[in-house]
């Protein structure tokens, strides 16, 4: 059984004042296997509606919950925030919880099994494998999830189902160790690329839940998102940028 004592959760956040609380609550009531514990860095990326004034609410009502903010200066987008809070990071994992509700961190313990068995370094949460829950939403954006993932293999060599998977959990001095440089939703093609040259890194994949939200409902990431990942794909991937 391998020791892991604490797992980072880095929260980037923006504009998510409604429902920051509700994901909070979720960090705060969850119980992690082996008894490990969470340190929660939520990474306020210049929102405009409060969201940083709800984090410190919060932390002040539950002093014992390891709960840190950082306030960027201005909007940069999600790789920027979470380059922030991995920097920050000290706990033995690092895992990134949007803060949407798309994703239940009740499933750590998911991604996590592999690692105390002694098998994975990094352990990518996918969306399409598996037999847990998923919302039926939009055609094409798993047409181009599945475009991205296959392009994104291709270039790595890896056989992943989901590569734009929110949930990815990595051993910190590997997150640490990466070169990251994309500021938007760039990040996970390019933390993908960067993470398989990693020499010896044992990668696994397990079956996560996924509600996902409409754009009336908040989702952000667009079409030229989706370009800019191909762009990434081959700037971090093929060319070993």
């Amino acid at each position: 059984m391998v020791k892991f004592d604490t797992l980072t959760v880095i929260v980037p956040v923006f504009n998510e004042a409604r429902t920051l609380p509700r994901v909070l609550d979720l960090l705060r009531e969850l119980r992690l296997a082996n008894g490990i514990g969470q340190e929660i860095i939520v990474v306020d990326d210049g929102s405009t509606d409060g969201s940083g004034a709800v984090v410190r609410a919060y932390a002040g009502q539950h002093p014992a919950l390891r709960l840190r903010l950082l306030a960027l200066p201005a909007n940069r987008g999600k790789g920027a925030a979470l380059r922030a809070g991995i920097r920050e990071a000290t706990g033995d994992y690092v895992i990134v919880q949007d803060a949407d509700l798309e994703y239940d961190p009740e499933e750590y313990n998911l991604l996590i099994k592999p690692v105390l068995k002694g098998f994975a370094d990094v352990v990518f949460g996918s969306r399409f494998m598996g037999g847990q829950p998923h919302r039926i939403l939009f055609f094409w954006h798993s047409i181009g999830n599945a475009v991205l993932t296959f392009c994104s293999n291709m270039t790595t060599d890896l056989n992943l189902t989901d590569m734009e998977t929110g949930y990815k959990l990595f051993r910190r001095d590997i997150i640490q160790g990466l070169d990251l440089r994309e500021n938007r939703f760039g990040f996970e093609p390019e933390v993908t690329a960067k993470v398989a040259r990693v020499p010896g890194v044992r990668i696994y994949e397990v079956g996560i839940s996924y509600y996902g939200r409409t754009y009336a409902e908040g989702k952000k990431i667009g079409w030229r998102d989706g370009f800019r990942a191909l762009y990434c794909i081959a700037k971090y991937g093929l060319l070993g940028a």
